[in-house]
Order: C-alpha cells, then structure tokens, then sequence
C-alpha cells in the first residue's frame, strides 16, 4: 500500500456518474445535463475480470441514467425524470431490459440481499420487494415534501 504500481486504464468518457460491477464486468452510466460534462446518456458494460486489459463490451443507450445497483445478475438503474429500469445482465456483454417502471422518478437505488431495494427519488424513498424483478411491489414510502421558496 505504500508503493502502488500502475496496473492499468481504460478511457472513456469521463463523467462524475456511478460504477458498479461483479468479478467479470464493470457497469458504468454516462449522462447529459449534470455538471461534470455532456455526454450521450448510456450504459457502458466493461469487461475487467483481467484488471491488466478492460475491454468494452457493449453500450446500451438509456434515457438519462442516474444512480444503479448490481444483485447477482440483476442491474437496476435510475433514469431521473425518464423512471427506473430493471435489466438482467446474466449474459455477459448483454443488458436485457426486464422492467421500465416509468412514474417511478428515480436518482439513486440501493440492493440488498434479500430481494429488496431501497430507490430515492424527488418524492422520497420507497421500498420494493424485487422477488419477481419484472413485477416490483411496493412495500414501504417515507414521502418528502418540498417546500416552496
């Protein structure tokens, strides 16, 4: 830890957007509109299992994606404005879209290993049983109300 050596890189875009990602592939979302820079809105699949030589794989175009998490090979990504996606990511270089949740305003989600997650939108965070990925339920809401300036 005192002396690191230069393993390796992989350039793309730069952004200031989330990266998730298992022992094989890396997922990153690239979006317009924030104050890092402009960019296409798209999620980038890279594959890193050999850390000396990432590889992109795919991209896959998306609306305007915000925050994202990985459970096993189930990717969930906020869209802001545009929802929240469900996409099973078991093929390797492949994101196959599972569910498209769109009134679900959505900028940032988090996975946990018991078949539930937790999304934070404008409105608040909700709570959703992700048994069946392609039919979420809504299990608990802690609205947040905006007050007007």
């Amino acid at each position: 830890p005192s002396d690191p050596l230069f393993q390796s890189t992989f350039d793309h875009a730069r952004a200031c957007d989330p990266v998730v990602a298992d022992d094989e592939t890396a997922y990153v979302t690239l979006r317009d509109g924030s104050t890092c820079e402009g960019f296409d809105n798209q999620l980038e699949l890279i594959y890193v299992s050999n850390v000396l030589a990432p590889t992109l794989i795919a991209v896959h175009k998306m609306d305007n994606p915000h925050g994202l998490a990985l459970d096993g090979n189930i990717l969930y990504v906020c869209e802001g404005d545009f929802g929240f996606k469900v996409l099973d990511v078991s093929e390797r270089g492949k994101a196959k879209e599972l569910a498209n949740e769109k009134n679900l305003v959505s900028t940032d989600v988090i996975a946990f290993p018991d078949d539930r997650i937790l999304v934070v939108g404008k409105k608040g965070i909700s709570q959703y049983d992700v048994t069946n990925p392609k039919k979420m339920k809504l299990l608990s809401q802690i609205t947040v109300n905006n007050p007007t300036r």
